[in-house]
């Protein structure tokens, strides 16, 4: 059996050259430094990575790397393709590396109903039998809600594969339950209602820059049931979110520290001037920016 997944993970964000191909070794360093600094494990190519914008070729590239690398028990692997073939090739070539943990979303575009969702997952388990399963249910992207029924169906018949879900779309975290199958919140301010009702932690693009807090929330519950630290790490992220775009917002903060930051795959940009001085300016009052972003 499989180790219980748990604990406080970054979607972590992909950093990019000038010429808009994956910057590897900065992208390792940016999850590194989220692990080793915060205890954050890393979801690589999911929504935040801009997992649907970058081409197989290069996800490989940057497995192939990662595989070397010591932090690589901490990580989910997105394969985040539309197409049933390139998901089976990503994942098949990062069980050859020694990663066999992926974050994986239904197609997104076509219409999904849940008989197609569950031969998807049938097709990949049955080309990757070594695969172990997080299932991203994220209705605002992939257009689909995964409901109990096919969640349960997948558990059933494929209780070594389908490991546990990253519920966004928020339908599941807070009433479904499986056995050794870990349920992780998609945002910082569901993890400490979410940790009351048994979930495995939470699965989250700011964590990327509030880990240390998430972290803190995590194990301020784990000690003794509640944190302080919750009504400010929640705060945090409403001011992401309000920005409209959390990628944008994610990129333009890191940029104020790492201008590399500031390559963005089209369609996305950074933030516009009035957004960008709306967002620090918030953040500044929480004393909350680049190399001050730290629990306190």
């Amino acid at each position: 059996m499989s180790k219980i997944l748990k604990g406080v993970y970054a979607a972590s964000m992909s950093v990019l050259k000038a010429d808009l191909s994956l910057d590897i070794e900065e992208t390792l360093r940016h999850a590194k430094k989220n692990l080793d600094d915060n205890g954050v494990g890393s979801a690589f190519f999911g929504s935040t990575g801009c997992g649907q914008l970058i081409d197989s070729k290069m996800k490989k590239e940057f497995i192939s790397a990662l595989s070397k690398e010591k932090f690589k028990e901490k990580i989910l692997i997105g394969p985040s393709c539309n197409s049933l073939h390139m998901t089976i090739d990503i994942m098949q070539h990062s069980i050859k590396k020694g990663l066999n943990h992926f974050l994986c979303m239904n197609v997104a575009y076509y219409k999904n109903e849940d008989n197609g969702v569950y031969n998807f997952f049938k097709n990949i388990i049955k080309a990757v039998p070594d695969s172990r399963i997080v299932l991203y249910n994220f209705a605002k992207l992939s257009g689909y809600t995964f409901t109990p029924e096919v969640t349960s169906r997948l558990i059933k018949n494929f209780p070594k594969n389908i490991v546990g879900m990253k519920d966004s779309t928020g339908n599941l975290w807070d009433n479904f339950k499986a056995e050794n199958f870990s349920m992780f919140v998609g945002s910082e301010k569901k993890l400490l209602d979410g940790l009351k009702v048994g979930v495995a932690g939470c699965i989250s693009a700011t964590t990327n820059v509030t880990g240390s807090l998430a972290k803190k929330v995590y194990d301020d519950f784990h000690k003794n049931g509640n944190s302080s630290s919750n009504e400010k790490l929640k705060t945090l992220r409403t001011i992401f979110d309000d920005t409209g775009n959390l990628i944008s917002a994610l990129h333009t903060f890191k940029s104020l520290e790492n201008k590399a930051y500031e390559n963005l795959l089209p369609p996305l940009e950074l933030l516009n001037d009035s957004k960008r001085e709306e967002m620090i300016k918030k953040l500044k009052n929480l004393n909350f920016l680049p190399n001050k972003n730290i629990a306190a």
